[in-house]
């Protein structure tokens, strides 16, 4: 029986190994390339997120209000492609709103949220991302090591998750909305978040980097990576999906495993912003 048990706990392990074994290293070259091959990876997971948001709300990208997911946030990244931010931003607000009128009650606590709602939750939890993602690479100066820290502690986030929950198991962290998340796999996937950090920032900017800055930069990170990870796991519980879809073996959907890292962005992006052009975040 604990056997059984066992098995049954890591019967994913092997997928999400080679998965990830895949997916990774290319996704390391783009962002050492430099930002037009990053650029180019973020149009095709971004086409691919906004897809599967349309999707997994229970309706199609090729027809309103659906349509609004991919075009809003497709004309906004754009916008950040060419150093235009603030009016990406503002296309952004301008999706939001079109979806948010198309679902009024979402706002007005009357009932549960109809799809459009979530569509236009959607919008900004993917646009804002891509903007991000953008914005961040495009700094030639700091650019490739602040990507690669954020890209290394939601990697670490996921992974500490998954194995200390897996191993230790114990209370739910949130059971009406993720029911196999754990109080322990939350921890895990801190600490492992503070740990990795500090490790990266001192391998890409070696000289003893900031020991409390790194470690405050990496957790507020980790913490908003597992909200990400939260809210996509109660949008799907919300429409009664096990994944976004079934392009990742092992992991289901894109924004399955993207999930943490669209929540994380803008937070790295606004830290970039806080410490100005050129610096990395935990300076």
């Amino acid at each position: 029986m604990a056997q059984a048990d066992s098995a049954r706990r890591w019967r994913d392990l092997k997928k999400r190994a080679l998965s990830a074994a895949v997916l990774g290293p290319g996704a390391l070259l783009c962002i050492w390339l430099g930002a037009f091959p990053w650029t180019a990876l973020m149009t095709l997971a971004i086409a691919l997120l906004s897809w599967e948001w349309v999707r997994l709300c229970g309706l199609r990208s090729r027809a309103w209000p659906g349509m609004a997911v991919p075009a809003s946030v497709g004309l906004a990244c754009a916008c950040s492609v060419f150093s235009l931010p603030v009016p990406g931003l503002a296309v952004l607000g301008l999706g939001f709103l079109a979806t948010w009128l198309a679902a009024p009650r979402l706002f007005r606590g009357e009932g549960p949220p109809p799809p459009a709602g979530w569509l236009a939750l959607g919008v900004l939890y993917i646009g804002l991302a891509g903007i991000a993602l953008i914005e961040l690479r495009h700094d030639n100066e700091a650019g490739r090591n602040n990507v690669l820290f954020l890209i290394s502690v939601v990697w670490a986030s996921d992974i500490g998750a998954y194995m200390v929950g897996r191993l230790l198991g114990g209370p739910k962290l949130a059971p009406a909305i993720s029911p196999g998340k754990t109080w322990s796999g939350a921890a895990g996937g801190l600490l492992s978040t503070m740990l990795v950090g500090w490790l990266v920032a001192d391998f890409l900017v070696p000289g003893n980097p900031p020991a409390l800055k790194v470690l405050l930069v990496a957790a507020l990170l980790g913490i908003a990576t597992q909200l990400g990870d939260l809210l996509e796991s109660g949008a799907k519980r919300r429409f009664g999906v096990k994944d976004s879809s079934q392009l990742i073996p092992g992991h289901g959907g894109v924004l399955d495993r993207l999930d943490g890292l669209l929540a994380a962005a803008p937070v790295a992006a606004l830290l970039a912003f806080a410490v100005g052009y050129g610096v990395p975040l935990w300076r």
